[in-house]
């Protein structure tokens, strides 16, 4: 009778084993997925953060700025004659 209950409990710690390795291998397959479309994910900001900057640098430059200030603002560069230097003595 002790023979069974060891053989018993044996044959149930084996089992339980069994399924502890097919619940960790399950759990490491579902985190590794994860893990792949986070960084695919991280790319694909990663390459949106880049042409932001890129769009944020061309808006930024002082030819379109000018651009800008002549066709929308109406403005223009004084002439050569219409410059006052103020000195601060």
């Amino acid at each position: 009778m002790k023979r069974v209950f060891i053989v018993l409990a044996l044959g149930v710690a084996v089992l339980s084993s069994a399924l502890g390795v097919v619940y960790s291998r399950h759990q490491h397959r579902e985190l590794f997925i994860e893990l792949q479309a986070l960084r695919a994910e991280r790319d694909r900001l990663n390459i949106e953060w880049g042409k932001l900057q890129l769009e944020q640098s061309t808006w930024g430059t002082h030819v379109r700025i000018e651009r800008v200030a002549r066709k929308r603002l109406h403005m223009a560069a004084p002439e050569f004659r219409d410059i006052v230097v103020v000195k601060n003595d």
